[in-house]
């Protein structure tokens, strides 16, 4: 499968003669061959379209669609390139001839990896938006949702013991490649027995003292190395070994030292767990625990359209390490969107994704309307419906007071930043007024003084008692159904590709994984859409029917 540099590929009539024969009932490649042609050009990826290693050169607009073929397929390299050669269908929907060989398949690696290195990952997404906004599939101003799921690393799981320990005996490994003459002169005796085999749980002693004797251990052979790699007599090219760094990091995470004898970190003076390196092997992975639900990985965050009318087409994908929490990603989405020109009037989340300037940031800079489950008033009195909480106090923001439902002033207002940056605004009661009112066990629980609120500036502060208010009703429950479908799309995209599977390791390769899933997604269902299969409901089991019926 060799080309020339071109934007047009057309079917060849041997294999339009073919495939049409083969396939009366239509096919999906072949439906999106026939309604949408190709969205990938060559001279958009021009960088690309050279010979490797003395081959001959390929096409990178048709790599590119073999990606999104074998993602759609769940294959591997050999087995799609295999599929390539063999299947009419595919050559159909590449303009292939069907007596070509195909290719290599060792080209996708390598056409992957540059795909990275010139940063042309984005592009890949937006040109196949561009290509559906053309044909009518896809505008802005509509209906999106969004929702997350953990993604599991491409590494195994370590404890802290196990963890310092591989650090170690991949530090060692790589040394030996690059300075294998000066490494002899640094190790122990026993470094050969210690970090030879791999660091497993069943190797490791089952006594608590004798293990944390172990990993004292390690860490004193950790320092030793580290400091011979950042001596004067050692290669200075060790110091920009990426490992090295990772064990200096690391060994900062997990030790001490106090007067030159090492520490074995405890769980409480230890970095937060999302900040803490998880693997030597995948240094952008972190440990998060959401719920009931524990991984060491990554996040991934798909919105996809919602219209009554036309296909639900996944729009923007964002992947993220674990310790990144939902609400972080709102405004990186809303900004992704906007980008792409796909902004939507009403953008459906759940509770993890909003808050207050979300809201407002999302109206004023975006004109979108975020739909969703605001947090709840926390405060022992909104939670056990008795007293007065927030809401009950009427702010005055002009006159920087609020008064209380006794119809008692406000003294103090103060407006500051609180920890996460946020405005917000003290308030608080005269303690001689509140002492004597009747109505103080509602009110507060403190043995003195008066009553204070903390409150968010006044855009966001309106408008969470706003929501708080709406979200109770009929009206607005009936809306948010709209939500439930992405459940669906998750569904898909763990069930039938490995969603929640890395493929690769680090961050970097993993977003280029799921992007390649969502391209996958949108083809099939574009496909189902232009074949004419309407939008169904969820599907019910026959079981479930009966039981509904009766």
């Amino acid at each position: 499968m060799t080309f020339h540099a071109r934007d047009e590929f057309p079917v060849p009539d041997d294999t339009t003669r073919v495939a049409r024969h083969v396939y009366r009932k239509g096919n999906k490649y072949m439906t999106i061959r026939d309604n949408l042609g190709l969205w990938y050009r060559d001279s958009r990826y021009a960088e690309l379209f050279t010979s490797m290693r003395g081959r001959l050169a390929l096409s990178p607009a048709l790599l590119n669609m073999v990606l999104i073929i074998q993602f759609i397929e769940g294959l591997t390299d050999r087995q799609v390139a295999e599929e390539v050669r063999g299947r009419i269908d595919l050559k159909y929907l590449l303009g292939m001839r069907l007596e070509d060989p195909g290719f290599e398949y060792t080209i996708l690696s390598e056409h992957r990896a540059r795909l990275l290195a010139d940063d042309l990952v984005a592009q890949l997404f937006v040109d196949m938006l561009d290509h559906f906004k053309t044909h009518g599939l896809l505008t802005a101003h509509g209906k999106q949702r969004t929702d997350s799921t953990h993604v599991l690393a491409a590494v195994r799981s370590l404890n802290r013991l196990e963890r310092v320990g591989e650090t170690m005996r991949a530090v060692l490994n790589v040394l030996t490649e690059l300075a294998p003459q000066w490494l002899l002169k640094q190790i122990e005796p026993d470094w050969g027995d210690r970090y030879g085999p791999r660091f497993e749980q069943y190797r490791l002693p089952k006594k608590e003292r004798e293990r944390e004797q172990l990993a004292v251990e390690i860490g004193a052979d950790g320092y030793h190395l580290l400091s011979a790699i950042f001596s004067d007599t050692a290669p200075g090219y060790l110091r920009t070994v990426e490992l090295v760094e990772t064990m200096r990091r690391l060994w900062i995470q997990q030790y001490y030292l106090e007067e030159d004898k090492v520490h074995w970190r405890t769980d409480k003076d230890s970095p937060p767990p999302g900040e803490r390196i998880q693997s030597p092997y995948d240094q952008d992975a972190r440990n998060r625990t959401k719920r009931d639900v524990n991984w060491t990985g990554y996040t991934v965050h798909l919105t996809e359209t919602c219209d009554d009318e036309g296909p639900n087409l996944i729009v923007d994908v964002q992947t993220t390490d674990a310790s990144v929490v939902d609400s972080e990603m709102t405004p990186v989405i809303h900004q992704s969107l906007a980008d792409k020109d796909l902004s939507p009037s009403e953008h459906y989340l759940d509770t993890g994704y909003i808050e207050a300037e979300h809201i407002v940031t999302a109206r004023n800079e975006y004109g979108i309307d975020l739909v969703g489950p605001v947090m709840p008033d926390t405060s022992r009195q909104a939670r056990q419906g008795l007293g007065f909480d927030q809401s009950c106090f009427f702010i005055d923001w002009e006159a920087k007071q609020a008064r209380c439902p006794e119809g008692q002033l406000s003294e103090r207002w103060q407006e500051r930043k609180n920890k996460a940056g946020k405005d917000v605004v003290h308030i608080g009661f005269p303690p001689l007024q509140c002492h004597i009112c009747g109505r103080r066990p509602d009110c507060t629980n403190a043995e003195v003084g008066g009553r204070s609120l903390v409150i968010l500036a006044q855009p966001e502060y309106s408008i969470l008692q706003e929501r708080r208010q709406r979200q109770k009703t009929e009206e607005f429950k009936e809306r948010y159904h709209r939500r439930a479908g992405v459940e669906g799309t998750i569904s898909q995209g763990t069930r039938s590709l490995e969603l929640r599977n890395a493929r690769y390791i680090g961050l970097a390769k993993t977003h280029f994984q799921h992007v390649l899933t969502v391209l996958g997604m949108d083809v099939a269902r574009v496909a189902v859409y232009l074949e004419g299969e309407l939008k169904a409901k969820t599907r019910q089991s026959r079981f479930q029917l009966l039981v509904s019926a009766a």
